[in-house]
């Protein structure tokens, strides 16, 4: 494994990430090297989604910590890739980057996954066990708040006050 200039929890936390958003828009432009070493968790990852049970969602869900994203796998992708034995991804090159001269590359799925729809659930108005009449309460006299004096009034009229004192 790559260390990428990492630390060991840094590049689990990146890893991670890549593969959510790898997951969730089903492309991410990253560098070749992050390119090839996230492929190797995806690929992991949807090997597991292809098994759905409760042990492969729990051990997909230390990877992937987004609701979202791992319902996705389970329910699109690894029923997409169930007969397909391997090579889930594709890494094509794109050339190097403009400031650092790294090399880039576009990784993606294999197939496309076509984004399931699902129905809205009709909204079913509440209606109130009873209503109550709410009596309005007495109005207490609060006594009258001396507003503050904005800074600027106050130092401008201290200002002129030693002006005077001083000209006298």
């Amino acid at each position: 494994m790559r260390k990428l200039g990492r630390t060991s929890s840094h590049r689990k936390a990146m890893f991670s990430n890549l593969a959510t958003s790898l997951l969730r828009y089903e492309r991410v432009t990253t560098t070749l090297h992050k390119a090839k070493e996230v492929r190797r968790v995806v690929e992991k990852l949807i090997s597991k989604a292809k098994k759905d049970t409760l042990a492969s969602r729990r051990e997909a869900g230390k990877v992937i910590r987004d609701k979202e994203v791992l319902k996705k796998l389970f329910s699109q992708i690894g029923p997409k890739f169930k007969e397909r034995p391997g090579g889930y991804t594709r890494i094509l090159r794109l050339g190097q980057r403009k400031g650092d001269n790294a090399s880039l590359a576009l990784i993606e799925l294999v197939e496309k996954v076509a984004p399931v729809v699902e129905k809205k659930k009709e909204k079913v108005e509440k209606i109130p066990k009873e209503i109550k009449e709410v009596k309005p309460k007495p109005e207490e006299k609060k006594p009258p708040v001396a507003k503050k004096e904005p800074f600027f009034k106050r130092w401008f009229r201290i200002r002129r006050r030693k002006a005077t004192e001083s000209s006298d």
